[in-house]
């Protein structure tokens, strides 16, 4: 597995598709829900991704800076291919996503809008969840915070 973190812009444009094609994949198709992907905050963010053997975009996600989406830094767009799931890659994206947060922004709390199903997996990190469940896009989220 080759771990990339870059800053937006120095994504190359093979990347950045990349890193489109695969959450285009997961949560407009897979998971049929019609979304605007391109919110914006992409230009702030940096994008950690993983590609494979063959070089295919198998795990990314952004790490969004503080006062962007949430008060604090946040952990978005957190995908993996299908073909990798229930291999640990998942654990290994979000531990790698904690380090670049923390990297970038000092040992700061980290807020996360996840879709409420990985409630338990994202709990396993230390997030805790905030507040009620919410519908975002058609899917149930809740707001989980890791505190520093």
């Amino acid at each position: 597995m080759r771990w990339t973190l870059r800053p937006f812009d120095a994504l190359t444009p093979a990347e950045l598709y990349g890193i489109l094609a695969l959450r285009q994949r997961v949560f407009v198709v897979e998971q049929a829900c019609a979304y605007l992907d391109a919110d914006g905050r992409d230009p702030a963010s940096l994008h950690l991704f993983a590609t494979d053997a063959a070089g295919r975009y198998v795990a990314c996600l952004r790490v969004v800076p503080p006062g962007t989406k949430f008060v604090e830094p946040s952990l978005g767009r957190i995908v993996t291919a299908p073909e990798v799931r229930r291999t640990g890659l998942g654990r290994d994206l979000v531990a790698r996503g904690i380090d670049a947060a923390i990297g970038a922004h000092g040992r700061v709390s980290i807020r996360i809008s996840a879709q409420r199903y990985l409630e338990r997996f994202y709990g396993e990190f230390g997030f805790v969840t905030q507040g009620a469940p919410y519908d975002e896009d058609g899917i149930p989220h809740v707001d989980m915070l890791l505190r520093a």
